[in-house]
């Protein structure tokens, strides 16, 4: 699972390592906020509030969360056999989905500095106001994360930090084999790491 602050590169790491894995699953989550200009239609499964409060009152998702005046929510995985699910999620969910699944591996992605964290807001356009809810809740959301983190990724540029994380994919599950459990049920290997590729600026809550 994948977590961390907006602007630490969370969406577009998720979608290079399924591409790269055969064996990866990318749970799409849903949410109530607007897509962006120039943001992927399949960023998110964008719906109204009543629509994701319908499938919240009927069990739909497997955790959600309200943040900065939008629901987030991450529904009831349903991966082909075989297949390792991968989460792209934010502080609360990740919380929720390790009381849930106390096995999940919890990887924390995170930007180098504030500093660079502000700056993909920019880019992605997002407003001044936006920026700073979101930079002020991520210092809090950060130091939690650590304490609760299985690893941490720091994302000094999208190539480097997809390498790492798909490192400790591999680690993890050469772990679950040798001691005859499984990760997610699946028996794949991570494939080598990608060229670098800038950060994607539309990427993140």
């Amino acid at each position: 699972m994948l977590f961390g602050p907006g602007g630490a590169g969370k969406g577009t790491i998720a979608k290079q390592l399924v591409a790269r894995d055969p064996w990866l699953w990318l749970s799409r989550s849903w949410t109530t906020r607007p897509r962006r200009q120039g943001e992927s239609e399949d960023a998110y499964v964008f719906v109204d509030r009543a629509t994701f409060e319908s499938r919240a009152r009927g069990g739909g998702f497997f955790e959600w969360a309200e943040f900065l005046g939008n629901y987030y929510g991450t529904p009831l995985p349903t991966p082909p056999p075989g297949r390792d699910v991968l989460l792209e999620i934010d502080l609360q969910g990740a919380r929720r989905v390790k009381e849930l699944e106390p096995d999940a591996t919890l990887i924390l992605l995170r930007p180098p500095s504030v500093e660079v964290q502000a700056a993909r807001m920019r880019a992605r356009g997002d407003d001044p106001q936006h920026i700073a809810k979101r930079l002020a809740a991520g210092a809090a959301e950060t130091e939690e994360g650590m304490a609760i983190a299985d690893e941490v990724v720091v994302n000094h540029e999208i190539g480097q930090a997809t390498a790492e994380t798909a490192g400790i994919v591999d680690r993890y599950r050469s772990a679950a084999r040798e001691g005859g459990g499984s990760c997610g049920g699946t028996t794949g290997t991570v494939g080598p790491p990608s060229d670098p590729t800038p950060d994607n600026p539309t990427e993140g809550s």
